[in-house]
């Protein structure tokens, strides 16, 4: 019934998809402030980490070192770091690329249901681009000069963790704009 469901929210946008014109809805997406404001952001938190790993020559970094041991070959030893990291890199950069996108093909505003399938595909699309750059980066075997036994790059085991944190990071945008809209600072009189 669910599948049902979903399928009929596309399905009524078909006529819409069919006459529209999908290069002009991505260049309209790469023109998007906001697409570019998430997917900055999203590159400057994932950044930050390997600026502190590189500037110490450690590949620990103790606040962000949890549970500090591998658990297998898919939980890595720096779980926390991982997922405050991946959900706004590629997570939510791609589910607002999603949600740009989608936005610019059917020309009106998402329902609820629309929008989170929207966000979910950006995801899914982005962290698959991400993981496939991980493989390869990781099938190049370049380790880091302070750590001889590590490589760059994310070993394919953790790739099904990057999934799971990209289905919970469609989430990202929502619970940020409510932060923002809660702090906002109210107009005195």
């Amino acid at each position: 019934m669910k599948i049902y469901s979903l399928s009929r929210t596309f399905l009524k946008f078909k006529h819409t998809i069919k006459s529209m014109n999908i290069r002009s809805a991505f260049v309209v997406t790469c023109k998007s402030k906001r697409f570019w404001l998430w997917m900055l952001a999203g590159i400057i938190i994932y950044l930050i980490p390997v600026t502190i790993r590189y500037a110490t020559s450690n590949i620990i970094i103790p606040f962000l070192n949890w549970p500090g041991y591998w658990i297998g070959h898919v939980i890595p030893g720096n779980l926390s770091e991982k997922i405050l990291v991946n959900m706004f890199f590629p997570g939510a950069a791609g589910a607002i690329a999603g949600e740009v996108f989608i936005v610019n093909i059917i020309k009106q505003s998402l329902n609820i249901k629309t929008k989170y399938l929207s966000r979910f595909t950006g995801a899914m699309f982005f962290v698959s681009a991400w993981s496939l750059f991980q493989f390869c980066g990781y099938q190049l075997a370049i380790y880091m000069p302070f750590s001889p036994g590590s490589n760059l790059f994310e070993s394919y085991f953790v790739f099904p963790l990057n999934y799971t944190i990209a289905t919970c990071s469609i989430f990202t945008p929502t619970i940020i704009y409510s932060i923002k809209n809660f702090i906002k600072p109210c107009s005195i009189n």
